[in-house]
């Protein structure tokens, strides 16, 4: 482990959820649970790496002293505090499984059963990771995540390109064990001119799968 050091490098983390209010007990949100993020969070940490974990709604917490989180809740919130850390950063991770679209309105009473229909106005949700590679510094490595149905491969390179990553980590739900609400995972790693695959592991090993792989590239 302390041959790939991270000392004296800063982590920007996002992980988990975010929750899109309807109205005061109604939400728009996925089943993602955090435990990737937060994996990746201690792993960084182990590694000597200062991490800054942005996180959505989770029953997770964070145990290393040189993690710091930030709790939000919707995808706003989550740009907000992405952009206070984001200058400071030398590795940014966007793990979150962010909404992509949010109510209009929020209604600010409890929506009261009425009909046989309800038709709730949605708008785009900033995509954090592309407004973040918009303004990439010299010298970041960002990473990315994608959780896919169909065309894996072909979706996760153009999400690459589109938010100007250096990786991006793809999720297929057609794998067993793998995405939400598992405690292990199934990943490939796509960058501009490789992609590797990796068995179903535990998510605290796949978790140091990726920080193998980012120290590789930063000092390759």
């Amino acid at each position: 482990m302390n041959q790939k050091s991270f000392k004296g490098k800063t982590v920007l983390l996002t992980a988990g959820p975010t929750q899109e209010p309807i109205d005061p007990v109604r939400f728009i949100g996925n089943h993602s649970t955090g435990k990737m993020g937060y994996a990746l969070a201690e792993r960084f940490a182990q590694h000597g790496a200062i991490v800054q974990l942005v996180a959505g709604p989770t029953n997770l917490h964070a145990h290393h002293i040189n993690i710091t989180v930030t709790n939000v809740t919707t995808a706003d919130e989550m740009y907000a505090a992405v952009q206070q850390h984001a200058d400071a950063a030398d590795i940014l991770i966007f793990a979150a499984a962010v909404a992509d679209y949010k109510p209009k309105v929020t209604a600010e009473k409890k929506i009261k059963k009425s009909g046989n229909e309800l038709t709730i106005e949605l708008v785009k949700n900033v995509d954090i990771a592309a407004a973040l590679g918009q303004r990439k510094k010299l010298g970041q490595f960002s990473v990315g995540f994608a959780l896919e149905t169909h065309n894996e491969n072909t979706n996760a390179r153009e999400k690459l390109h589109k938010k100007n990553l250096d990786m991006i980590v793809l999720n297929s739900l057609n794998d067993a064990g793998a995405g939400f609400r598992h405690d292990t995972n199934k990943i490939t790693v796509i960058e501009q001119e490789a992609t590797t695959a990796f068995k179903l592991k535990p998510k605290s090993e796949v978790a140091q799968d990726i920080v193998n792989l980012i120290w590789d590239r930063l000092h390759g």
